[in-house]
């Protein structure tokens, strides 16, 4: 895999893939830049969300559950110096559906974790990453059924 960022003016840049699509990346008027895209750090952040979710979900509907919505969200700190590298992360993973069964997602979960997402496991060679599921029942509303973090064996 490739990458390479092309810089169109002031601290704006656009990043193409290898797939063809392309990312604008930017930073906040405060530090020079027009606000005009992804922050380094954040589509970092966005891809750990994407590889990982990507996996759960996957594996989700090969166990056959029942799966109306799914979002996983990443939270991480930052050292308060420079160079501000990320100093740990949580994932949390919102899964809703009918019946879901709890023990699919902890599996689903921890196959990511320790198998397939490299972005988790480059991260979690550096930092501390929690994990965290909320399972809820699919309806009007949504009801949560359960709320656990999760320590991959």
């Amino acid at each position: 895999m490739d990458a390479k960022v092309t810089w169109s003016q002031g601290l704006s840049f656009t990043g193409p893939a290898d797939s063809g699509f392309e990312v604008p990346l930017g930073t906040s008027p405060s530090v020079g830049g027009a606000d005009d895209g992804f922050r380094p750090l954040e589509l970092l952040a966005t891809g750990l969300a994407g590889c990982t979710g990507m996996d759960v979900i996957s594996i989700l509907l090969k166990k056959r559950q029942e799966v109306t919505a799914f979002e996983v969200k990443v939270h991480t700190e930052q050292a308060a110096d420079y160079p501000r590298v990320f100093t740990s992360a949580v994932i949390e993973y919102f899964v809703t559906g009918k019946n879901v069964d709890e023990e699919a997602v902890k599996r689903s979960i921890e196959l990511s974790a320790v198998r397939y997402c490299p972005a988790q496991a480059m991260f979690a060679k550096i930092m501390p990453v929690k994990l965290f599921y909320h399972i809820y029942e699919a309806g009007e509303p949504s009801r949560l059924v359960k709320s656990s973090e999760f320590i991959p064996a």
